[in-house]
């Protein structure tokens, strides 16, 4: 039996007023949804991080960790310079992937 190989991401968030965040996960679209609703309590929430600005793509959990370690001890116009040398114009990277489906009911 053939099973997919396994990624997993280090991204930043942000929000309207440009705050910050870096985390990793292994499922990034779930993760970038609970970001952009709420799901989780504490500094996400707390700021209303719902933009996807940055990620990065790896096949070893521990590359990952010691990327997002990285990225956290960088200062933050450091982060900045990261995130616009891949989304110059910052956009949410993350627009369209929770689309409703042209079948389903539209909500009130």
């Amino acid at each position: 039996m053939y099973s997919s190989p396994k990624f997993y991401y280090v991204y930043i968030m942000t929000n309207r007023s440009k705050t910050l965040y870096t985390g990793v996960t292994s499922k990034l679209e779930t993760r970038v949804f609970e970001h952009k609703n709420g799901c989780k309590h504490g500094f996400t929430a707390r700021y209303k991080l719902d933009r996807l600005v940055y990620f990065e793509r790896f096949g070893a959990v521990h590359a990952a960790i010691a990327r997002e370690k990285q990225i956290k001890g960088l200062p933050r116009i450091k982060k900045i310079a990261l995130i616009v040398s891949q989304n110059p114009t910052w956009k949410d990277l993350s627009k369209g992937w929770y689309e409703q489906h042209r079948y389903q009911p539209q909500s009130a």
